[in-house]
């Protein structure tokens, strides 16, 4: 089967290696799409380390870092009951460092981190579910915290995870929706989507959204960047309830002009639950995931796929492990 291998920094291979065979409690996964995880794809393009205190290791690992994979499976192996060969799924979780990823025609996966899909939706609509599960941990959270339904509500970021993130809220009956992000291209995609209006943050926008100590015109948030300029950019205009998605690599300054009701909660961790929120809102026709893919690629052309994402030309590309 073909597999890639990230050998360094800018170099890639792509392999020829025998099909797995699935493990105690695994499932044989057959992938027909995997769609990039820009942040990981161009990280270990550039060795940076992801959060503080990681690290990369070339070459490295086989298949990753893709993980947001749709197919079928192939093969269950013992102890498996709950699924069989035939049955389509997504990857909803990572298998983490040391196993084999998603950038390859087959993965051995542990049946726990896949889960059963929709038949009627294109594969491009399914495979960025693990990114969907992520975000949704935190739009279940800032629901549980009666923080969406009827706000004003802002993403900045309108990245894979903001795309996400503003179709969540307005799935979970916010007022309007508001986008960040310097690229104009992302934003007239948001505005597609449903936002009520998308905004360069380099702008000044203090005459729309007044900022602290004045009374924020956003009741609720969500960062979808890490950045300290994006995350406190929020704070300064968020009332309410600001949910921090994006990693963070540096410390945010909560300074006393913040003091007056605005509270800040993170990320919550990986769920079943999750996943199966983001599939009901697919389901509902509340979540469109196809939207974030803007190209596709067989995966000899990885290389092509990062230098779209870092150019900016890209939102996600999908890549297609059975097409030359």
């Amino acid at each position: 089967m073909k597999i890639l291998q990230v050998t360094s920094p800018h170099e890639f291979e792509i392999l020829n290696v025998p099909v797995p065979e699935p493990g105690q409690d695994e499932v044989l996964m057959r992938i027909t799409a995997v769609t990039t995880c820009p942040q990981w794809d161009l990280h270990l393009r550039h060795n940076e380390p992801m959060f503080v205190g990681h690290a990369f290791h070339y070459p490295y690992t086989l298949g990753k870092p893709g993980h947001e994979a749709v197919g079928r499976v192939e093969a269950v192996g013992e102890g498996v009951s709950d699924l069989k060969a035939g049955d389509r799924v997504c990857a909803w979780r990572d298998s983490g460092e040391g196993h084999h990823g998603c950038y390859a025609q087959y993965i051995a996966i542990d049946a726990a981190r896949v889960i059963r899909v929709p038949e009627e939706y294109p594969d491009e609509a399914l495979a960025p579910l693990e990114l969907a599960m992520c975000v949704s941990t935190c739009f279940r959270m800032l629901s549980d915290m009666d923080a969406i339904w009827d706000r004003c509500f802002g993403v900045c970021g309108l990245g894979p995870a903001g795309l996400v993130g503003l179709q969540m809220a307005r799935a979970e009956g916010a007022r309007k929706v508001y986008g960040f992000d310097f690229i104009s291209e992302r934003r007239d995609l948001a505005e597609h989507l449903g936002a009520a209006a998308c905004y360069d943050p380099q702008d000044d926008l203090s005459r729309v959204f007044p900022v602290r100590p004045d009374r924020p015109k956003l009741e609720s948030a969500v960062d979808c960047v890490g950045a300290k300029a994006s995350v406190e950019f929020l704070m300064d205009r968020t009332q309410d309830v600001l949910a921090l998605f994006g990693v963070q690599r540096e410390d945010y300054t909560f300074s006393p002009r913040h003091y007056s009701g605005l509270r800040l909660c993170g990320y919550n961790g990986h769920s079943r639950e999750s996943a199966e929120y983001a599939i009901d809102l697919i389901a509902r026709c509340k979540l469109d995931l196809s939207t974030l893919v803007t190209h596709k690629l067989p995966l000899e052309r990885y290389g092509e796929g990062v230098d779209l994402l870092e150019n900016r030309q890209a939102v996600k590309v999908c890549f297609l492990p059975w097409e030359d």
